[in-house]
């Protein structure tokens, strides 16, 4: 019944304000509250806080209905060996525990139970914000009606275009933000907002913005792919002359033929000693045994000049003793 009220107000509205169509087309929009509230996290932690609560109690639940489960079945068990008395004594108890559990279920999960109240207590202060949100989008954007599609109004159809639950989200979530900048910031992100609402309002800007960004991320992917394909060429050419060094210091000490030598076979083919593989374990095998005969050669050095301090520290020596001898034998 409900439903067929709130429908017949908006068929009334429409037809009050039909003079106003024909100059200006009726704006109408929707919002899904449900999903609003699933995205401000307020509401997401409090609901999960209320879960925990009704999920503790009906664990409590559970626990009475077994007890009492329990003790039917010890009535049941001992009902032979009791008197009438004790019987009566038993059955009053378990129907007594049973009416405490009716009363704690419909305390905690009735109608107007804990959790239905506590679930209202949750959601209204989150209501408001939406409703002053949808109020302000209302009047900055011209909307006539904006309706809400979780509530009992039946929408039969509703374009994606109208609706404007994400627009919601977005005030809420900026109001939150807000609270925590500094002037200058709140300023610089207050005109961010306004080109984005001119973006969201304007579907051919939209449109522009989004090709202005493709083209501009093509321009950066192209900028840095030139950038990679330089460092690459720049890398090829330091290998090259580090080769084309290498090369040279082999062929100063003669490790490295110049030619290469051929050998024919005896079906007359030539086949090459020297691949491009072997050149190059050769110019390593080679480089490495002239740093190793360099490093003897330093080696050699350092030994020869320790011995030749060693023997002038050892003249020195022999010279001051027979200074001394010298000069003890003196008469």
């Amino acid at each position: 019944m409900k439903k067929y009220i709130l429908l017949l107000l908006v068929t009334s509205l429409l037809i009050t304000n039909n003079g106003k169509a024909q100059s200006r087309g009726i704006k109408i929009g929707y919002i899904d509250m449900e999903y609003i509230l699933e995205k401000v996290p307020d509401y997401a932690e409090a609901k999960n806080q209320l879960e925990q609560k009704a999920e503790k109690w009906k664990q409590e639940i559970e626990t009475k209905k077994s007890d009492i489960s329990k003790l039917k079945e010890a009535l049941k068990t001992e009902k032979v060996l009791l008197t009438k008395e004790l019987i009566e004594e038993r059955e009053e108890e378990i129907t007594f525990q049973e009416n405490e559990l009716l009363e704690y279920t419909q305390k905690k999960f009735g109608p107007n139970g804990d959790l239905i109240v506590q679930k209202a207590v949750l959601v209204k202060p989150i209501q408001d914000q939406v409703f002053n949100a949808v109020q302000d989008i209302a009047e900055a954007k011209k909307y006539d009606y904006i309706f809400d599609k979780s509530s009992d109004l039946t929408m039969l159809f509703a374009a994606k275009k109208h609706d404007i639950s994400d627009r919601v989200v977005q005030v809420l979530t900026r109001a939150e933000k807000r609270e925590q900048m500094t002037t200058k910031q709140r300023k610089l992100e207050e005109e961010k907002e306004r080109k984005q609402d001119m973006i969201d309002d304007n579907p051919e800007l939209s449109d522009r913005q989004k090709l202005a960004d493709q083209r501009k991320a093509e321009r950066l992917k192209m900028v840095e792919d030139k950038k990679i394909a330089a460092e690459q060429k720049k890398a090829d050419a330091d290998a090259k002359r580090k080769q084309f060094l290498e090369d040279k210091a082999n062929k100063k000490t003669g490790t490295v033929s110049d030619k290469s030598n051929t050998d024919t076979t005896k079906d007359g083919s030539t086949n090459t000693d020297t691949t491009v593989a072997d050149k190059k374990a050769v110019a390593e095998e080679a480089k490495k045994k002239s740093l190793e005969d360099r490093q003897k050669v330093i080696e050699d050095r350092k030994i020869a000049a320790e011995e030749k301090r060693l023997k002038i520290i050892a003249d020195r020596e022999a010279a001051k003793k027979a200074k001394e001898d010298a000069k003890n034998n003196k008469p």
